[in-house]
Protein backbone atom coordinates (compact mmCIF):
# COMPACT_ATOMS: atom_id res chain seq x y z
CA UNK A 1 0.00 0.00 0.00
CA UNK A 2 1.12 3.51 -0.38
CA UNK A 3 0.24 6.93 -0.24
CA UNK A 4 1.29 10.62 -0.77
CA UNK A 5 1.61 13.64 1.61
CA UNK A 6 1.39 17.09 -0.32
CA UNK A 7 3.02 19.66 2.54
CA UNK A 8 4.27 22.24 0.37
CA UNK A 9 3.93 25.62 1.66
CA UNK A 10 3.07 24.33 4.94
CA UNK A 11 5.03 25.29 7.76
CA UNK A 12 6.21 23.04 10.51
CA UNK A 13 5.25 21.04 12.48
CA UNK A 14 2.16 20.89 10.19
CA UNK A 15 4.28 18.57 7.87
CA UNK A 16 5.29 16.49 10.17
CA UNK A 17 2.04 15.87 11.73
CA UNK A 18 -0.05 15.11 8.15
CA UNK A 19 3.22 12.61 7.64
CA UNK A 20 2.87 11.18 10.95
CA UNK A 21 -1.24 10.54 10.69
CA UNK A 22 -0.46 8.98 7.40
CA UNK A 23 2.04 6.62 9.00
CA UNK A 24 -0.28 5.75 11.76
CA UNK A 25 -2.97 5.03 8.83
CA UNK A 26 -0.93 2.90 6.48
CA UNK A 27 1.52 1.27 9.59
CA UNK A 28 3.66 -0.29 6.77
CA UNK A 29 4.40 0.28 3.06
CA UNK A 30 5.30 3.56 1.17
CA UNK A 31 4.46 6.38 2.02
CA UNK A 32 6.00 9.79 -0.25
CA UNK A 33 5.86 13.05 1.67
CA UNK A 34 6.48 16.55 -0.67
CA UNK A 35 7.78 19.47 1.30
CA UNK A 36 9.59 22.89 0.34
CA UNK A 37 12.10 23.24 2.71
CA UNK A 38 15.07 22.18 4.23
CA UNK A 39 13.84 22.32 7.69
CA UNK A 40 10.45 20.26 6.61
CA UNK A 41 12.69 17.83 4.98
CA UNK A 42 15.01 16.86 7.98
CA UNK A 43 12.11 16.96 10.10
CA UNK A 44 9.80 14.57 8.15
CA UNK A 45 12.87 12.47 7.96
CA UNK A 46 13.83 12.28 11.81
CA UNK A 47 9.84 11.30 12.76
CA UNK A 48 9.81 8.39 10.40
CA UNK A 49 13.15 7.18 12.08
CA UNK A 50 11.54 7.40 15.66
CA UNK A 51 8.36 5.52 14.12
CA UNK A 52 10.43 2.69 12.74
CA UNK A 53 9.85 3.87 8.56
CA UNK A 54 13.13 3.68 6.34
CA UNK A 55 14.10 6.32 4.50
CA UNK A 56 13.66 5.05 0.67
CA UNK A 57 15.20 8.29 -1.06
CA UNK A 58 14.78 11.99 -1.41
CA UNK A 59 14.99 13.98 -4.70
CA UNK A 60 15.02 17.14 -5.05
CA UNK A 61 13.54 18.67 -7.64
CA UNK A 62 11.95 22.49 -8.44
CA UNK A 63 12.60 24.01 -5.28
CA UNK A 64 11.07 21.19 -3.40
CA UNK A 65 11.66 17.78 -1.74
CA UNK A 66 10.15 13.73 -2.55
CA UNK A 67 10.80 11.78 0.10
CA UNK A 68 9.99 8.16 0.18
CA UNK A 69 10.13 6.41 2.99
CA UNK A 70 8.77 2.47 3.48
CA UNK A 71 8.10 0.19 6.47
CA UNK A 72 7.50 -3.52 5.91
Amino acid sequence: MSETVDARGLSCPQPVLLALAAMKKLDKGELTVLVDTDTSKENVLRAAASQGWQEAGVEEKAGSYQIRLSKG
